[in-house]
């Protein structure tokens, strides 16, 4: 199986199935792992040349009360990085940033504010304002925000409530948003994961998953021989 992939890194999110479900959807190989893995097992993962770019779930948790972060290696492979919710939030920490508690919880409908024309987000919006803004009608769902960028990111995305909605920087191809893409109350959350996957990381749209039995029969049986197994 030659396919490009993509790792998700699982923070604890109910809903980080279906980030892989949007991904698959965009006929991309993916597979969703803890968030522990050490940075020794994602280099390996990388090794066959097939990974194109990570994604970071959300989580129930915050960053400053508990220790799950991503491996080092996510930021260090040169590969594109999403963090999604959680996501962003241990990408802005670790990446020198700094996230606090919110006075205001968002949870639920919200309309973001597009800025920077950046490669995710650029052409891709659900209505504009009088002034010209793009916006996206999204589902938040958080307390915790970030409140100061790390070096050599922008803002991307902003809300009244939470003026960094979402943070990139291009150079390292490093993107990340306060909400979720993946729940269909982001209506522009499958374009927006496609634009990431396929565009940003480059990953082929070859796979689907009426295919996956066939394949791990045929590696099955390379594996097995003549033996018997069951």
């Amino acid at each position: 199986m030659q396919h490009s992939k993509i790792l998700i890194l699982d923070f604890g999110s109910q809903v980080t199935q279906l980030i892989a479900r949007r991904v698959r959807e965009a006929h991309v190989f993916c597979e969703v792992h803890p968030c522990d893995v050490s940075s020794d097992w994602v280099r390996e993962y990388a090794k066959d040349g097939q990974l194109k770019g990570i994604i970071l779930s959300g989580s129930h948790a915050s960053v400053y009360e508990v220790d799950d972060r991503a491996p080092d290696a996510v930021f260090e492979l040169g590969l594109p990085v999403l963090g999604i919710c959680y996501g962003m939030q241990t990408m802005a920490e670790q990446l020198g940033g700094k996230v606090e508690a919110g006075t205001t919880r968002e949870f639920g409908y919200a309309e973001v504010r597009a800025h920077g024309h950046t490669e995710l987000l650029k052409g891709i919006e659900d209505f504009a304002t009088p002034e010209g803004h793009g916006m996206l009608k999204v589902w938040m769902s958080h307390g915790d925000k970030v409140t100061q960028l790390p070096e050599g990111f922008k803002v991307m995305a902003s809300t009244p409530a939470c003026p960094i909605a979402g943070m990139a920087d291009e150079a390292r191809r490093f993107y990340a948003v306060q909400f979720h893409p993946e729940v269909t109350h982001t209506v522009q959350g499958q374009p927006l994961l496609n634009r990431f996957v396929l565009d940003i990381c480059k990953a082929r749209p070859d796979w689907i998953m009426g295919d996956y039995i066939e394949e791990a029969v045929a590696k099955i049986r390379q594996q097995v021989g003549d033996e018997e197994v069951i």
